[in-house]
């Protein structure tokens, strides 16, 4: 439980108070369409007036919070802000991605439940116009205001319509449409198999969020939704005066003819802060993205895997941020993310970006990955870069003792935690708080270790120089391999040097039981908080985090955290 509440406590907390306020605010708004207030329009509608109502409020409270989650500048400001006062409220701020799409869930939910709730009501107004016996009192009140048309409760003015009519010819059910076609584009082209596969259409897709917002807004102009004026209750008592509909404006009854009005629309109150705050952020993000980025070298490893290291004035990094990055000569539209792989103490910034995609493949060619030549400097692609932003990585040295966790290209976040820790014992850094760190890389192929192995093997000299062997621990694991790159595990430890890596530390095969490692760690660091860090995949994320909350052998505490783009 003690490891529960540390890792996963303040997210519970969180959840559950986003959670109470969305039943709050569902239960109350659901009361408060059954007051007198809108009596007759529940005589036509029902409790499905409610049941459209209530979820309408959710769906303000939701549309004002999808937004701030991908406000990256704003997060890493109040990460920066809150992380000397609380690390796990810091650590929160890294789950943006998972809030925002359990954000986006609930905005599906509430839809759907305003959807159907409002086809019932189109349905009973529509029924309630087409009646012909004016002793009904539905059709009575559907006929108020035929007249001026100005104090109508019933929106379907005539008896030649239907449902579709008054979807397309409303502003309400035109909006309704729009937002509704908009939403389900953004969230099935959300998809992990799609955002993976076809990255651009998930990309263009989700700015529909911009129409979305603009028929958010449009929504309740056209007051569908009316009841009576707070004047004219005073002098007509629906609880009343239902049961004299037939004499209502008669001197015979002190029931005068009810008045109707439509709500104001209120969506705009909860979504013009978090607009605001997006748009600022879109202009920080374009001013920046307008500075000049020169690349200073290009490097082409293997396992095609392209580095570049550039230069921006004025740009600051801590390890393991990340920053958005776009070529104009590819697609002034499309900004991918890449983790920083250079260390702060560098005059650059660096990153490598593996070969997977279409926006990868023409970058790597627009850079000479695929020629021999050397290409000129002026003959390199103008790069814009955006950010950096801030990640979990950054928390490293906050720790005594630190995993590291790299599956793949997952390991670029490590590679500036590591040089940094170099630059640090370099310069005698007194501040540096961690003692020990155990660094794990998991890779499929020996193919993709080349590109990282120097600057292990780097590491590894310079610190048997500086007898700081035990500072360092690092474990490189062969996940998969064929029968011939088997014969490895007959000759590796005859060798010196590992015969993949060239590391002194033999490569492993098969993947890791992290239940004995986390067992081994927890046993040499006794009543210590142990940061384990991850950028990899999801199933290697639950696995990990499964294992934080295992174990407490000797009061160690592991702390789960995970990078997310």
């Amino acid at each position: 439980m003690g490891n529960f509440a540390a890792n996963e406590g303040l997210s519970v907390f969180v959840i559950l108070v986003w959670l109470g306020i969305n039943v709050f605010l569902f239960v109350y708004f659901y009361l408060a369409f059954l007051i007198d207030k809108y009596y007759y329009t529940r005589v036509i509608l029902g409790h499905a007036l409610s049941w459209a109502r209530a979820p309408a409020a959710c769906l303000n409270f939701n549309c004002m919070l999808i937004l701030l989650p991908v406000c990256r500048n704003l997060l890493s400001f109040l990460r920066g802000s809150i992380q000397c006062c609380s690390r796990t409220a810091a650590r929160q701020l890294d789950r943006n991605i998972t809030f925002h799409k359990l954000v986006a869930y609930m905005i599906a939910f509430h839809t759907a439940v305003h959807i159907i709730a409002h086809l019932f009501n189109f349905e009973r107004f529509m029924d309630s116009q087409l009646m012909i016996n004016s002793s009904h009192l539905p059709y009575v009140l559907s006929q108020i205001g035929n007249n001026d048309n100005r104090s109508y409760l019933n929106p379907i003015r005539s008896n030649d319509t239907n449902p579709t009519i008054v979807m397309f010819t409303t502003v309400a059910g035109l909006t309704g449409v729009v937002i509704t076609l908009a939403l389900i584009l953004i969230i099935t082209s959300s998809m992990e198999v799609i955002r993976r596969s076809y990255f651009e259409v998930f990309w263009f897709t989700h700015h529909l969020f911009i129409v979305f917002f603009i028929g958010l807004v449009l929504h309740g102009i056209g007051r569908i939704v009316r009841g009576q004026t707070d004047a004219d209750l005073q002098v007509h008592d629906p609880t009343i005066c239902h049961s004299k509909f037939e004499k209502w404006g008669q001197n015979v009854t002190d029931c005068p003819v009810p008045i109707f009005a439509g709500n104001p629309p209120k969506t705009w109150k909860w979504v013009v802060g978090p607009m605001f705050l997006y748009v600022c952020e879109r202009l920080v993000r374009f001013y920046r993205s307008q500075q000049k980025v020169v690349i200073t070298k290009v490097v082409t490893h293997p396992s095609k895997t392209l580095e570049l290291q550039m230069k921006k004035k004025g740009f600051k990094m801590e390890v393991g941020q990340y920053i958005f990055m776009m070529c104009p000569s590819i697609s002034q539209l499309e900004w991918h993310p890449f983790t920083l792989t250079s260390a702060p103490e560098e005059d650059h910034f660096s990153v490598h970006i593996r070969i997977v995609g279409d926006w990868t493949q023409a970058l790597y060619s627009a850079c000479g990955g695929d020629k021999t030549a050397v290409l000129d400097a002026w003959t390199l692609p103008k790069m814009a870069v955006d950010g950096p932003f801030g990640t979990a990585s950054e928390d490293v040295f906050r720790y005594e003792a630190v995993m590291l966790v790299g599956a793949g290209i997952g390991v670029t976040p490590f590679a500036s935690v590591l040089k940094s820790v170099w630059y640090k014992h370099v310069q005698e850094n007194q501040n540096v708080f961690t003692k020990k760190i155990y660094f794990y890389w998991l890779c499929p192929e020996t193919q993709a270790f080349e590109w990282f192995a120097d600057l292990l093997q780097s590491l590894e000299k310079q610190m048997s120089d500086k007898n700081m062997s035990d500072f360092l621990s690092y474990n490189i694991y062969l996940t998969r391999w064929k029968d011939a790159e088997a014969a490895h595990l007959r000759v590796q430890y005859e060798a010196e040097d590992d015969p993949i890596t060239g590391l002194k530390q033999k490569t492993r095969y098969g993947k890791p039981n992290w239940d004995n490692e986390f067992s081994l760690i927890a046993s040499q660091h006794p009543g210590t908080k142990v940061g384990v860090f991850l950028c990899g995949p999801t199933a290697l994320g639950k696995a990990l985090s499964k294992q934080c909350l295992s174990h407490t052998e000797g009061g160690t505490e592991f702390i789960f955290n995970k990078e997310n783009f």
